[in-house]
């Protein structure tokens, strides 16, 4: 089973932002979560609504999870300071 991969508008302008070694770095994990959406050192966010975070070095990766329709759809990447402000 593979996933689709959907980016929120803000995400994708967050990851083009990156300097390209960790948008290197990052995009290759999130292709890898299309085939395996919860690999080993994700976690689950308290209090989120079925969101996951990805730990890629300094960065995280915020997601959710549809498995009914196989889709992740990437909220937010960001420096690990950034990443859980509103």
């Amino acid at each position: 089973m593979r996933y689709k991969i959907v980016f929120k508008a803000s995400a994708k302008k967050e990851l083009r932002k990156l300097p390209k070694i960790a948008y290197i770095t990052i995009k290759s994990n999130i292709d890898d979560l299309a085939t395996n959406p919860r690999p080993i050192g994700v976690r689950k966010m308290v209090g989120g609504n079925n969101q996951w975070r990805l730990r890629v070095g300094v960065y995280r990766v915020v997601y959710t999870i549809i498995d009914n329709q196989l889709i992740i759809e990437i909220i937010r990447i960001a420096h690990r300071k950034d990443a859980y402000r509103n």
